[in-house]
């Protein structure tokens, strides 16, 4: 998964396609799982445009989304946020939420 700047995720508001905005912070635990989570459906979808980000360098995005907590990982389509998700349930999950 690559780190994402703004501009990367504004980039991928032209596609027609869904795109997912992982956003963490280091010191979290549960993004270090979620994290794992995300490489395996990379791993099985690696057309689909996932990137990361830590959050304390992305504030604007915190603050523009209304981001109230880490993990978070925002779904967009076609240019659109659809989804903002905190409980990465499950790499079966994801995948019905990307898809």
């Amino acid at each position: 998964m690559n780190n994402w700047t703004i501009e990367d995720w504004q980039r991928t508001q032209a596609a027609e396609q869904v795109a997912a905005f992982y956003l963490y912070t280091p010191m979290c635990g549960t993004c270090a799982v979620a994290s794992k989570m995300l490489t395996v459906i990379e791993t099985m979808r690696p057309k689909l445009p996932i990137g990361k980000a830590d959050l304390n360098y992305v504030q604007a995005i915190a603050i523009e989304y209304e981001i109230e907590s880490v993990p978070c990982l925002l779904i967009q389509r076609k240019g659109q946020p659809i989804e903002k998700i905190y409980a990465f349930q499950s790499v079966p999950y994801l995948l019905e939420k990307l898809s």
